[in-house]
C-alpha cells in the first residue's frame, strides 16, 4: 500500500518535462502543462461526479509536502467534508493576530493618548502576551488555547492577565459579530474561566494597580540602580506624586530650583489651572544630578521631544513589577492619609485635584505651597528609608501657616 501511495520520487519531481498528469497515488497527481507550468492536484469523486483541488506548485511546495495536503484532504472528505469548501474558509476565515491588528488598526481613531494603543500592542499585537494566539484562526481557538495564554500571567501578573483576557474577549467578539466564528467565547469572565481561574486580587483603589505604600521604599531602592534617563523620569515621578504627562513634559524653564518649585502651566494640567509642586531636597537633588538643559528634563533620544509616553512604563516591566505609574499617587495618597495627619484638602493638593463646591473654590485662594512642602519632604524621606513620618512633622503639615501664602 505504501509503494501505491507513493510512486513518484523527489528526483522525478525534479526531472519531468514532459506535459501529462503522473500519479503519486490515491488521489495525488503532478500535472506538468507546457514547459514551465507544474503543479500539485488531488483529484476524488463525490456522489459521482470527478472533484480537483489545487495543492500548490513545486518547488516551493515540495513532494513531501504535497502529501501532507493529500492526506489533509483525505481526512475531510473521510470526515464528510469538501476540502474546496475547507480551503476556502482557510482564506476567509482570519488569523487571531489578523483579527487583533484589525482590531487595533479599527480603535486608534477612539483613543486620546497612544498609551492605549501600546497597552493593546503589549498585550494581543506581534511579540505580545498573546503571540501563541496570533497563528490560529479565530473560528479554531478555544479554552485551552486561551489559559495556555492567560496561566502564566494569572499569579505574577494579575492586572495585566485581567486586561489581556478582556483583549482577547473583544477581540473574539468582534469575530463572531462578523461571521467567522460560533458559540461561545473561550475568553468569557462570567460563567466560564471564573468556573476555572482564581479570582484575581482586586486593586486596591480605582482603576489603576497601586503599589501598597509600604513597598515603595523597597522599589525605589531598585530603582536607583537602573541607568535610563526614564528610570529617573519615573523616580521623580514617585518623588512629585505628578502625573507621566506633567513628568514627561517637563521643561526646564518651569523650574525654579533655587526656590525649588516646578511651576506648571495650565495648558498642561488635567484641571487646566497652573500648579505649583514644592521640590523635595530629594526631587531638587535628581534635577541638579540630570544636569539643566534647554528644553525637556526627560527628554528622548533627539533632544527636542520628551521620552515615550510608554518609557516608565517600560521600566515598570523590565523590573517585573505589575503596578502602574498612575498608581503611584494612589500609594503617595494612602500613605498621606494612613501614616500623616495631613488635613484632607492639602494632599488633595498635592495631587493637584479639585475639591469642593465651586463657593469654597472661590475662597480658597491659596494653593497650601508651604504646606504641601512639609508633606512631600516626609514623603521623599520615607520614600528613601521607609522612615515613618514623626508627629512633629504631620503637626507642622496640619497646622502650619506661612506669611508668605
Amino acid at each position: 500500500m505504501a509503494r501505491t501511495m507513493n510512486r513518484l520520487s523527489a528526483r522525478a519531481v525534479s526531472t519531468l518535462t514532459k506535459p501529462g498528469i503522473y500519479a503519486d497515488g490515491a488521489g495525488l497527481y503532478l500535472r506538468i502543462q507546457g514547459s514551465t507550468s507544474r503543479s500539485w492536484v488531488y483529484i476524488w469523486h463525490a456522489s459521482g461526479k470527478r472533484r480537483e483541488t489545487g495543492l500548490g506548485a513545486p518547488p516551493s511546495v515540495g513532494l513531501a509536502r504535497a502529501r501532507e495536503r493529500a492526506q489533509q484532504a483525505r481526512e475531510i472528505i473521510a470526515d464528510g467534508g469538501d476540502p474546496i469548501s475547507s480551503k476556502r474558509a482557510r482564506k476567509t476565515t482570519p488569523t487571531f493576530g489578523e483579527a487583533a491588528d484589525a482590531f487595533i488598526e479599527d480603535r486608534k481613531a477612539t483613543v486620546r493618548s497612544d498609551k492605549s494603543i501600546a497597552r493593546w500592542k503589549r498585550a494581543i499585537g506581534k511579540g505580545g502576551y498573546a503571540d501563541r494566539l496570533r497563528g490560529l484562526r479565530v473560528d479554531k481557538i478555544d479554552t485551552e488555547d486561551v489559559l495556555a495564554v492567560l496561566r502564566p500571567l494569572w499569579e505574577s501578573l494579575p492586572a495585566s492577565a485581567g486586561t489581556l483576557r478582556g483583549y482577547i474577549e473583544a477581540v473574539l467578539n468582534v469575530a463572531k459579530v462578523s461571521g467567522h466564528r460560533t458559540g461561545d467565547n473561550p475568553a468569557a469572565w462570567t460563567g466560564h474561566l471564573a468556573l476555572i481561574l482564581p479570582a484575581r486580587q482586586r486593586l486596591s483603589r480605582g482603576h489603576h494597580a497601586a503599589m501598597p505604600f509600604e513597598q515603595v521604599p523597597a522599589h525605589m531602592a531598585k530603582l536607583k540602580s537602573q541607568a535610563p534617563l526614564s528610570a529617573r523620569a519615573l523616580e521623580f515621578t514617585i518623588l512629585t506624586a505628578s502625573r507621566t504627562s506633567e513628568v514627561l513634559k517637563a521643561r526646564w524653564d518651569e523650574f525654579d530650583l533655587e526656590r525649588a518649585v516646578w511651576t506648571i502651566p495650565a495648558s498642561r494640567m488635567k484641571a487646566a489651572k497652573e500648579h505649583r509642586v514644592p521640590l523635595s531636597s530629594a526631587a531638587r537633588q535628581l534635577l541638579l544630578d540630570i544636569g539643566a538643559g534647554d528644553s525637556f528634563v526627560f527628554a528622548g533620544r533627539s533632544g527636542d521631544k520628551p521620552l515615550s509616553n510608554m518609557a516608565m512604563d517600560m521600566v515598570l516591566r523590565r523590573m517585573k513589577v505589575d503596578v502602574t505609574v498612575h498608581g503611584f499617587r494612589s500609594s503617595f495618597r494612602d500613605w498621606a492619609g494612613e501614616m500623616t495627619t495631613t488635613p484632607r484638602e492639602v494632599a488633595e493638593a498635592a495631587l493637584a485635584h479639585t475639591i469642593g463646591n465651586s463657593a469654597e473654590q472661590a475662597y480658597r485662594r491659596g494653593d497650601a505651597l508651604e504646606k504641601r512642602r512639609v508633606l512631600m519632604e516626609t514623603w521623599a524621606r520615607f520614600c528613601r528609608s521607609g522612615s515613618p513620618a514623626n508627629d512633629e512633622t504631620s503637626t507642622d503639615c496640619a497646622e502650619q501657616t506661612i506669611a508668605a501664602e
